[in-house]
């Protein structure tokens, strides 16, 4: 299996019309400049092996910004400065984010001819109601047609989504509606970061002013678990579940899920789901599961939480690990009869 390794380059707020209620990219970045072609010809010497790595595959992903809003000279001369990479092979592609309205075939050409290979759509709902809210500044329909256009052109396409914005009725039911509308469109990866609010935001203006209440921790775990199901059923990949670990990030966080270990909380809530429905079956009393020795803290839960929640519907249960078990599958064992 190849391991793949971006280099990330941050363009901060540049290309972006306005400043949706959310996003201070500064903060989520941790960039305070956007970067020149000579900064980024640096990074990518320095990150990129000079001869290609067995079982090691590496992508430049340019984040943070609009990509293709940004002004096109200013474009031009970051992807002149990345491509030389690609064309010696110390990179497969270019990787770039960007907004739903600022795609077109114009577009779609030039980063044709610099090497990009991947392209992420922020669209972050698929509700237009909740996207005006947000002062998104862009509509559904941006969406699905920005995401055909990029599919037509042969580009990996990515979508991003923000569970809990403001102005979801329910959080839990937008965010299965926006992961239905993404699976009928049958991108090839998604993103899913539930909604933080960051210091200097519209967001930070309407919690402070009781007009908006984020998702917990625990909510955030529930929804991200259904969508997580979703999309696995539909082989879509999930390539990150909320935003990553930062010093500037953490400092400007007023409010919201966050936690630095989201996915593996979101990865034993789904073993509980799975656990609780196959128990449901079978009378109470002890029990062993036998899981892969990976995943034996995701089945177990953290501070055990996953053993307290069976033992509270009767059931003892012990955890063993089993290195002949598959990932992400588990056995049941009571005594020494084998259950499921």
């Amino acid at each position: 299996m190849t391991k793949h390794k971006n280099l990330s380059i941050f363009v901060p707020h540049e290309g972006c019309p306005n400043q949706c209620s959310f996003c201070d990219q500064k903060k989520i970045s941790g960039t305070q400049n956007p970067p020149s072609p000579r900064e980024v010809e640096r990074l990518c010497d320095e990150f990129l092996p000079h001869i290609k790595e067995e079982g090691k595959s590496y992508e430049i992903a340019f984040f943070g910004g609009s990509f293709t809003a940004i002004d096109r000279e200013y474009m031009l001369s970051l992807l002149q400065a990345a491509y030389p990479f690609v064309q010696q092979g110390r990179a497969r592609g270019i990787r770039c984010s960007t907004r739903p309205d600022a795609i077109t075939a114009e577009i779609l050409d030039i980063l044709k001819e610099y090497g990009v290979t991947a392209i992420e759509l922020g669209a972050q709902s698929m509700q237009d109601d909740v996207l005006k809210m947000n002062l998104r500044g862009h509509t559904v329909q941006d969406v699905f047609t920005a995401s055909a256009l990029i599919k037509q052109y042969g580009f990996s396409l990515g979508l991003q989504m923000m569970p809990g914005l403001y102005g979801c009725k329910d959080y839990m039911a937008y965010a299965v509606d926006t992961a239905e509308k993404f699976i009928q469109i049958m991108p090839d990866t998604v993103r899913i970061y539930p909604t933080l609010i960051l210091k200097d935001t519209l967001l930070e203006k309407l919690y402070q002013n009781r007009m908006y209440t984020p998702l917990t921790v625990d909510q955030a775990v529930e929804i991200s678990a259904v969508l997580v199901k979703m999309f696995n059923e539909k082989n879509i990949r999930i390539i990150k579940l909320g935003l990553h670990a930062d010093t500037g990030m953490e400092l400007g966080l007023v409010a919201g899920p966050y936690h630095p270990a989201l996915k593996e909380l979101v990865q034993s809530r789904m073993f509980l789901d799975r656990l609780i429905a196959d128990f449901a079956t079978m009378p109470v009393g002890d029990y062993t599961v036998q899981v892969n020795p990976r995943q034996r803290s995701q089945v177990t839960g953290q501070k055990k939480a996953n053993i307290i929640a069976l033992k509270q519907a009767g059931y003892n249960v012990t955890i063993k690990e089993n290195n002949t078990i598959e990932y992400d599958d588990y056995i049941i064992l009571e005594g020494e009869k084998q259950c499921i």
